[in-house]
């Protein structure tokens, strides 16, 4: 068994985790587990699709949520790995 050593980390972007696994938090606590379904432009607000924890939800920035990410591996033949400076404190890659 493979662990996940991974660690997630708080992401400002919002609106590019449409389809992203995340937790949303409140005051450093876990209120909800989901994939985003959608999320305003200005990342004000995004929706968690609903599933078995519950139905669709919005939360909202202005309230204190925050949303964490804890990079994933992929499997498969078309897997692949991307990272942002968001997710890992860095700067824009370079290009070899």
């Amino acid at each position: 068994m493979t662990l996940n050593r991974a660690t997630p980390h708080k992401h400002v972007k919002w609106s590019l985790l449409i389809n992203a696994l995340v937790e949303i938090r409140l005051h450093g606590q876990v209120v909800r587990t989901g994939f985003v379904e959608n999320a305003m432009p200005d990342s004000s607000a995004l929706w968690i699709a609903a599933d078995h924890n519950g139905p669709r939800q919005m939360f909202e920035a202005c309230q204190g949520h925050q949303v964490w990410v804890t990079p994933q591996k992929l499997c498969g033949e078309l897997s692949y790995r991307m990272t942002t400076k968001e997710i890992l404190g860095a700067g824009t890659p370079k290009r070899v």
